[in-house]
């Protein structure tokens, strides 16, 4: 990968503590300081809310000055300590939709003292089902804090199942919940912008100079959600690896059991990891350089039947390599087709891991429960018997329900332009959860749109990171990660200054934009 030397300044806001899952935020009453004594700076304030959105209640809590500590949450990345943070305070907003009969929480952090804010309003998104960390002491919105932000998030009335549980989505009569998927899907975010921004003027008795929204995952979807939807709620929006096409990409994530199941093969991941070897092996130097990274996977058109007959060893005992498997891996790179070959996703790229996407009879939980408490509406649902034909009869079901609810493909972003909106994304090419080629596409789709690359780079870039995972997560990434608020400084400068990021720094160097 051909690189430059040149690094941007580091953000406020750490990237690591925007992306970490809601799951992992919670936190021991011993890791943190105790909640400050009510002082007078920490008080409720008159809050606007959209139309259609009614005010519940709304509560303060003064939170202490100090240093922040984690717990470590199995087979999640590990949370880093938060020092020196500003006292603050919580400003809790009930709020609900008639004829919904729902209770969404939304949390409003704010520095106590004016001079520790920087006068900008960061909105923050979730993970998978979360659809932010409103918990008592919030990773994102504490790291909003101590980088002068005010910080905001809303659960959007799913309230803490958990990032991978969808029961949510099922009403005890076997219907789906439109209420909350509508919440979960865009109406909450929006909720979250008017409220966040009128909570931060009454407090402070003047509004946010800027308003910006970060997340990745669900919190990129919920990014786009709002530039294609709500497009004057922020000035600027960092959506990473966005789940934008969410009926689509989910079930397409589901494509690995069926392949197994028509190929007949259930492959280990030690077998797996064989194929991403030596796809590396063979593509590593298109782009001029050696350093154990496919920098461009769509040129890499290397064919796993070339390791049909190699020998490999899993857990002490030799296997070879067989026809079927290396037809099924080749399947699983192309991604899902129908049953006469017409393409309808797109797969994992060559060189991103199979660890949680492809393991034979064990589906990823995040699209598993999509299929079960949605598509399907049958918690039963097996996807490990999917077979060619069901899968697309599954796809084509996901497409036809729930492209106007959570579709997020509406490719013009003219109104979003117009209010001089910026939209910045980065996207891992080793992402094995959501398919690079899915936000590709869309950008494409908004050039066609709107009047080709250059127009459209004036307000939209997107960032493709060689060897990255989902979300910059360090187990499966081999190539550079964004250095630590890089990102997010970026967009704050190419808002406010008129600076659009020709690159962004990684720490193995620059990458420039598509």
């Amino acid at each position: 990968m051909k690189r430059r030397l040149n690094i941007l300044m580091a953000a406020a806001v750490p990237a690591t503590a925007l992306l970490v899952p809601a799951a992992a935020s919670a936190i021991t009453r011993d890791s943190a300081p105790a909640a400050a004594k009510p002082a007078a700076i920490c008080r409720t304030v008159p809050v606007s809310a959209p139309s259609g959105t009614r005010i519940v209640s709304i509560n303060a809590v003064a939170r202490a000055a100090g240093d922040y500590t984690f717990p470590q949450t199995p087979g999640l990345p590990p949370v880093p300590p938060i020092t020196a943070v500003p006292a603050w305070c919580d400003i809790n907003v009930v709020v609900t939709h008639p004829g919904a009969a729902d209770t969404v929480n939304i949390k409003i952090s704010l520095p106590q003292d004016r001079k520790n804010w920087n006068g900008r309003f960061q909105a923050t998104g979730g993970s998978a089902y979360s659809a932010g960390d409103v918990s008592e002491l919030s990773v994102p919105l504490i790291a909003a804090v101590k980088g002068g932000f005010v910080g905001g998030a809303t659960d959007a009335g799913v309230g803490a199942k958990g990032a991978t549980d969808a029961s949510w989505g099922l009403k005890p009569d076997g219907t789906i919940n439109k209420g909350l998927l509508t919440n979960f899907a865009s109406r909450s975010v929006h909720d979250l912008a008017v409220i966040g921004k009128s909570v931060t003027a009454g407090f402070y008795k003047r509004a946010a100079s800027y308003s910006y929204f970060t997340g990745c995952s669900t919190g990129g979807r919920q990014g786009y959600a709002e530039a294609q939807n709500h497009p004057t709620d922020f000035d600027g929006i960092l959506a990473n690896a966005p789940a934008i096409e969410w009926n689509r990409f989910e079930i397409a994530t589901l494509w690995s059991q069926a392949v197994y199941n028509e190929e007949k093969v259930a492959p280990s991941q030690c077998e797996l990891a064989a194929f991403n070897t030596a796809a590396v092996a063979a593509c590593d130097t298109i782009d001029g350089v050696k350093d154990g990274v496919i920098d461009n996977p769509q040129a890499c058109k290397w064919d796993a039947r070339k390791l049909v007959g190699e020998k490999v060893v899993c857990e002490g005992k030799e296997l070879t390599i067989s026809k079927q498997l290396a037809t099924a891996v080749n399947k699983i790179w192309a991604g899902p087709v129908t049953t006469s070959g017409k393409r309808l996703w797109y797969g994992q790229n060559k060189g991103s891991s199979f660890a949680f996407i492809a393991n034979p009879g064990q589906p990823f939980a995040v699209p598993d429960q999509w299929a079960k408490y949605f598509v399907t509406r049958n918690p039963s649902f097996d996807a490990t018997k999917l077979t060619y034909s069901s899968f697309a009869k599954l796809f084509h079901s996901a497409t036809r329900q729930f492209d106007g609810i959570i579709g997020d493909r509406d490719p013009n972003l003219s109104k979003f332009a117009k209010a001089g909106g910026k939209l910045l994304t980065w996207h891992g090419q080793s992402d094995q959860l959501i398919p690079t080629q899915g936000t590709v596409d869309y950008r494409k789709r908004v050039n066609a749109t709107l009047g080709g690359s250059k127009r459209v780079d004036n307000f939209y870039r997107v960032f493709l990171l060689p060897g990255v995972d989902h979300c910059g997560t360090a187990l499966f990434s081999t190539g550079g990660l964004v250095q630590p608020g890089a990102d997010l400084n970026a967009l704050i400068n190419w808002v406010e200054k008129g600076e659009a990021p020709a690159y962004l720094p990684t720490t193995d160097g620059n990458v420039h934009h598509s």
